[in-house]
């Protein structure tokens, strides 16, 4: 096909696991620059990449080329490892397995940007566990408990 017209906004969550809170702020943005080569050299287009300790968001204009599936798993194993041979943490550092994955319309793009560039203040009046199964409950995802994360206590 010699003409390609996609427009896809994403906005990609997943956690450190155990829910630890192991991003600190010292290396948070090396972390997030490091994310952000990892996205662009797979094609995509990064709109904004934010977190929090236990957790991080990141908004794309996805241009296909990778399924979000290997784009999400590109983007923890090479973080992860960054991690580690920088040792940023004491501690072993590890994703958690499973991520989410919500779409946006044109409209909304700059709303998603907002939100993902302030995450330190939504999660002020949130937690994350309140906040992921709103965006689950909200784009009618069915789930399991107990495979969301470790939060959910069954």
């Amino acid at each position: 096909m010699a003409n390609k017209y996609i427009k896809i906004y994403i906005q990609i969550v997943f956690a450190v696991k155990g829910r630890q809170n192991l991003i600190q702020p010292e290396w948070e943005a090396d972390l997030h620059k490091y994310m952000t080569g990892i996205i662009q050299s797979k094609k995509q287009k990064l709109l904004a990449i934010n977190g929090m300790p236990d957790h991080i968001h990141f908004f794309i204009d996805y241009k296909g080329h990778i399924l979000i599936e290997d784009l999400v798993r590109e983007v923890k194993k090479a973080s992860n490892t960054f991690i580690n041979e920088n040792n940023f943490t004491p501690y072993k550092f590890a994703w958690q397995s499973g991520y989410g994955a919500f779409s946006y319309g044109n409209s909304q793009k700059s709303a998603v940007i907002d939100y993902v560039m302030n995450q330190k203040e939504h999660h002020r009046k949130k937690t994350f566990q309140e906040e992921y199964l709103e965006l689950l409950r909200l784009f009618d995802i069915e789930f399991e408990d107990k495979y969301v994360f470790d939060f959910l206590k069954l």
